[in-house]
Protein backbone atom coordinates (compact mmCIF):
# COMPACT_ATOMS: atom_id res chain seq x y z
CA UNK A 1 0.00 0.00 0.00
CA UNK A 2 2.61 2.38 0.72
CA UNK A 3 2.63 5.74 3.73
CA UNK A 4 0.42 8.36 1.90
CA UNK A 5 0.47 12.49 2.48
CA UNK A 6 -2.59 11.95 4.77
CA UNK A 7 -1.00 8.95 6.54
CA UNK A 8 1.92 11.10 7.07
CA UNK A 9 0.42 14.99 8.12
CA UNK A 10 -1.68 12.25 11.05
CA UNK A 11 0.94 10.53 12.08
CA UNK A 12 2.95 14.00 12.53
CA UNK A 13 0.16 16.11 14.42
CA UNK A 14 -0.11 13.28 16.89
CA UNK A 15 3.90 13.31 17.08
CA UNK A 16 4.01 17.03 17.42
CA UNK A 17 1.22 16.53 20.52
CA UNK A 18 3.33 14.37 21.90
CA UNK A 19 7.05 15.40 21.80
CA UNK A 20 5.50 17.62 24.83
CA UNK A 21 5.78 15.12 26.90
CA UNK A 22 7.95 12.68 24.69
CA UNK A 23 10.09 11.54 27.86
CA UNK A 24 6.99 10.13 29.94
CA UNK A 25 5.55 8.53 26.86
CA UNK A 26 8.94 7.21 25.85
CA UNK A 27 8.49 5.11 29.57
CA UNK A 28 5.02 4.35 29.05
CA UNK A 29 5.79 2.68 25.41
CA UNK A 30 8.15 0.53 27.66
CA UNK A 31 5.65 0.15 30.40
CA UNK A 32 2.81 -0.94 28.36
CA UNK A 33 6.01 -3.52 26.31
CA UNK A 34 6.66 -4.72 29.36
CA UNK A 35 2.62 -5.37 31.02
CA UNK A 36 2.25 -7.44 27.62
CA UNK A 37 5.11 -9.63 27.52
CA UNK A 38 6.63 -9.71 30.66
CA UNK A 39 9.85 -12.16 29.23
CA UNK A 40 10.76 -8.47 27.40
CA UNK A 41 12.55 -7.34 30.48
CA UNK A 42 15.36 -10.10 29.93
CA UNK A 43 16.31 -8.26 26.52
CA UNK A 44 17.85 -5.29 28.74
CA UNK A 45 20.63 -6.16 30.36
CA UNK A 46 20.45 -3.14 32.84
CA UNK A 47 17.05 -4.17 34.04
CA UNK A 48 17.67 -7.98 34.48
CA UNK A 49 21.07 -7.03 36.57
CA UNK A 50 18.89 -4.56 38.51
CA UNK A 51 16.42 -7.30 39.59
CA UNK A 52 13.15 -6.43 41.41
CA UNK A 53 15.17 -3.69 43.74
CA UNK A 54 13.47 -0.70 41.19
CA UNK A 55 9.99 -0.07 39.93
CA UNK A 56 10.23 0.14 36.30
CA UNK A 57 8.47 3.51 36.39
CA UNK A 58 11.54 5.08 38.24
CA UNK A 59 14.62 2.92 37.07
CA UNK A 60 16.84 5.47 35.65
CA UNK A 61 18.21 3.55 32.58
CA UNK A 62 14.83 2.72 31.46
CA UNK A 63 14.03 5.99 31.41
CA UNK A 64 17.37 7.31 29.47
CA UNK A 65 17.14 4.14 27.09
CA UNK A 66 13.49 5.02 26.76
CA UNK A 67 14.13 8.38 25.47
CA UNK A 68 16.34 7.37 22.99
CA UNK A 69 14.58 4.60 21.75
CA UNK A 70 11.42 5.86 21.09
CA UNK A 71 11.93 6.71 17.21
CA UNK A 72 8.69 8.52 15.87
CA UNK A 73 10.85 10.87 14.39
CA UNK A 74 11.64 7.66 11.70
CA UNK A 75 8.04 7.63 11.08
CA UNK A 76 7.57 10.94 10.62
CA UNK A 77 10.57 10.67 8.17
CA UNK A 78 9.46 7.85 6.24
CA UNK A 79 7.45 8.86 3.19
CA UNK A 80 10.37 11.28 2.30
CA UNK A 81 13.25 9.07 2.86
CA UNK A 82 11.79 5.71 2.37
CA UNK A 83 14.61 4.32 4.48
CA UNK A 84 14.86 3.71 7.75
CA UNK A 85 18.12 3.09 9.88
CA UNK A 86 17.96 1.26 12.94
CA UNK A 87 21.24 1.34 15.17
CA UNK A 88 20.11 -0.13 18.57
CA UNK A 89 20.13 -4.56 18.42
CA UNK A 90 17.04 -4.85 20.99
CA UNK A 91 15.01 -2.61 19.51
CA UNK A 92 15.97 -4.01 15.97
CA UNK A 93 14.73 -7.56 17.94
CA UNK A 94 12.13 -5.68 19.17
CA UNK A 95 10.42 -3.94 16.41
CA UNK A 96 9.70 -6.87 14.14
CA UNK A 97 7.45 -7.94 16.91
CA UNK A 98 3.43 -7.67 17.51
CA UNK A 99 3.91 -6.58 20.78
CA UNK A 100 6.08 -3.67 20.23
CA UNK A 101 3.15 -2.61 17.54
CA UNK A 102 0.59 -3.13 20.14
CA UNK A 103 2.13 -1.08 22.42
CA UNK A 104 2.72 1.95 20.45
CA UNK A 105 -0.39 1.96 19.35
CA UNK A 106 -1.88 1.90 22.85
CA UNK A 107 0.62 4.59 23.87
CA UNK A 108 -0.17 7.16 21.34
CA UNK A 109 -3.90 6.72 21.61
CA UNK A 110 -3.55 7.22 25.23
CA UNK A 111 -0.78 10.16 24.77
CA UNK A 112 -3.38 12.16 21.97
CA UNK A 113 -6.65 11.21 22.79
CA UNK A 114 -8.20 14.43 21.49
CA UNK A 115 -6.90 13.49 17.93
CA UNK A 116 -6.92 9.67 17.78
CA UNK A 117 -9.20 8.30 15.24
CA UNK A 118 -9.58 5.36 13.01
CA UNK A 119 -7.51 7.22 10.14
CA UNK A 120 -4.92 7.94 12.32
CA UNK A 121 -4.64 4.54 13.85
CA UNK A 122 -4.71 3.30 10.06
CA UNK A 123 -2.11 5.84 9.54
CA UNK A 124 0.16 4.77 12.49
CA UNK A 125 -0.02 0.55 11.57
CA UNK A 126 1.12 1.72 8.19
CA UNK A 127 4.05 3.23 9.34
CA UNK A 128 5.07 1.06 11.69
CA UNK A 129 4.41 -1.82 9.23
CA UNK A 130 7.14 -0.58 7.21
CA UNK A 131 9.53 0.93 9.96
CA UNK A 132 9.06 -3.06 10.88
CA UNK A 133 9.76 -4.32 6.97
CA UNK A 134 12.79 -1.88 7.05
CA UNK A 135 13.74 -3.35 10.53
CA UNK A 136 13.50 -6.62 9.07
CA UNK A 137 15.58 -6.03 6.25
CA UNK A 138 18.31 -4.62 8.20
CA UNK A 139 18.64 -7.40 10.19
CA UNK A 140 18.59 -9.77 6.91
CA UNK A 141 21.77 -7.58 5.83
CA UNK A 142 23.76 -7.99 9.13
CA UNK A 143 23.04 -11.85 8.75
Amino acid sequence: MGFSETQEELVLRSWQSMKKDSESIALKFFLRIFEIAPAAKQMFSFLRDSGDDVPLESHPKLKAHAVTVFACESATQLRKTGDVKVREATLRRLGATHVVKTALLDTIKDAVPEVWSPEMKGAWEEAYDQLAAAIKEEMKKAA
